[in-house]
């Protein structure tokens, strides 16, 4: 029997690319998101099941859960989910952008990790291991100016998965991070509001930014190592970023 994995955030980007690594691993996979049409095309191309799901609301995760528990065991949770709203000093940045990526980075991670470790260990049981991976972000790992919302909603989600790792100790359950530096994806685009200008600029002159695909493979291969390997964290950046604050732009050439 094929194994079961539901992945959030999976209408675009890591969790897009996510979805379609697993199927094509041979993976049972239930792609969660909160865009209905995009959910559709996706599991129209790959076979994956959907659910329209806001990781914020407690009433469509519970709906969730309940679809998960009528619908048979669970044995991988990517909580992919996330995002970053504006970008500014802690003086002048929005309170409501704050307070929006703290309940999606970090109650929704919780909310959906209660919701759904019961199926979790029941698939466990199955298959006699089971994962959690959350995915976080350097910026949960080290701070850079203007992104301060961010990198506090980040540094939340950091610790919420190694404190998890503490409290699962014990059961067959691994607990991982993967935390992605510079990646292209729409991620820009959501931060300044559709404004493709600014999003645009974020990778200007960057020799080769990560791609969605890049952070399915780090996902995919650490939960399919085998059982007794924990991967606690993993960072993968670009090889022009050697740190949140310091990117190469322009070609890589070695000194002379």
């Amino acid at each position: 029997m094929a194994k079961r994995v539901l992945v959030t955030g999976a209408s675009s980007g890591i969790g897009e690319a996510t979805v379609e690594l697993f199927r094509a691993r041979g993976w049972d996979v239930l792609a969660v998101a909160r865009r209905e049409d995009r959910l559709q095309e996706l599991a129209e191309r790959t076979g994956a099941e959907w659910f329209r799901a806001d990781v914020t609301s407690d009433a469509d995760m519970e709906a969730l859960r309940d679809h998960v528990e009528a619908t048979g065991p669970l044995h991988a949770l990517i909580n992919n989910a996330g995002g970053a709203f504006g970008l500014a000093t802690v003086e002048e940045g929005s309170i409501d952008d704050w307070r929006n990526m703290y309940e999606v980075n970090v109650i929704g991670t919780k909310r959906t990790i209660s919701l759904l470790l019961p199926a979790l260990r029941r698939g466990a049981d199955d298959a006699g291991s089971g994962d959690i991976v959350n995915i976080t972000s350097i910026a949960g790992h080290s701070v850079y100016e203007k992104g301060a919302g961010y990198n506090a909603a980040k540094f939340a989600e950091h610790a919420l998965t190694a404190v998890l790792r503490l409290e699962l100790n014990g059961e067959p359950l691994r607990v991982i991070e993967v935390a992605p530096g510079m990646v292209k994806t729409d991620f820009s685009l959501v931060r300044f509001e559709g404004d493709q200008a600014k999003a645009d600029a974020v990778y200007d002159g960057v020799v080769a930014p990560l791609t969605a695909d890049d952070i399915a493979e780090a996902i995919v291969h650490s939960v399919e190592l085998p059982s007794h390997v924990n991967i606690d964290l993993v960072t993968v950046k670009p090889v022009a970023q050697a740190a949140s604050t310091k990117l190469a732009r322009g070609e890589l050439v070695t000194k002379k």
